[in-house]
This record gives structure tokens, C-alpha cells and sequence, in this order.
């Protein structure tokens, strides 16, 4: 599938300097992003679950945020369909920024892993 097909789906804010790193890798190979800017709107619980499935709940909860220790959190032992419901209240616990492509997922900026996305 050529590059200009493509399109990545790139959750996170605008103040991540990862996600901001994440568009601005694609932006320079013009490939297509929606961002879903965290700060204005929640992930869907099912967008969630795509990224836990991959890399489990440890793998996309950001317990260094700021959010995280503001919520007092850091002891919460929860399981996974409590924190996915807290998740998508509270969006600024995630890593960012999240990457989608198809089927492909991605926690953080990878540009080897995305430039083998669009090779």
C-alpha cells in the first residue's frame, strides 16, 4: 500500500513533545494522521482495549504522570476493566502518544518501527 494510503490514527496532546515527535515524523512523509487530541476528547473503551490486548495495562498506563500521582493512584491494584473505565475518563493517564496503523499498534514514537509501517 503506498505511503499516500496510508493513514495513522495518533492519540496524545498537544503538550506530549512524543506525540508532537509522532506527527511530525509522519507530517514530513505526508502521510495522513488523525490525532485525537486526549486533553479534548477520551479514547473509546474499544480503541483502549486494541492497545491492552497488545501490550497489557502496565503497557499503556503512564504511573509517572503527573494525573497519576494528582488521582493518588499509586497504589491502586485494579483490574482491567477498572482501569479501562478509568482510562477513558481520565486519558491523561495514558502513555503517549498511542499509535494506530490498521492493525498496528505502537506505545511511544518508534521511527524504526514506523518507517517498517511504511516501507
Amino acid at each position: 500500500m503506498p505511503a499516500s494510503d496510508l493513514q495513522v490514527q495518533i492519540f496524545g496532546t498537544k503538550k506530549s513533545a512524543e506525540t508532537r515527535k509522532a506527527l511530525r515524523f509522519f507530517a514530513e512523509r505526508r502521510v495522513k494522521t488523525h490525532f485525537v487530541d486526549l486533553a479534548e476528547r477520551a479514547a473509546a473503551i474499544g480503541e483502549l482495549k486494541r492497545f491492552v490486548q497488545k501490550f497489557g495495562i502496565e503497557g499503556i498506563l503512564d504511573r509517572d504522570s503527573k494525573r497519576f500521582a494528582d488521582l493518588g493512584l499509586r497504589t491502586a491494584l485494579y483490574g482491567e476493566e477498572r482501569w479501562l473505565s478509568i482510562l477513558a475518563d481520565e486519558p491523561l493517564l495514558l502513555k503517549q502518544p498511542l499509535v494506530r496503523c490498521q492493525q498496528k499498534l505502537c506505545v511511544g514514537v518508534d521511527e524504526k518501527l514506523f518507517k517498517e509501517w511504511l516501507a
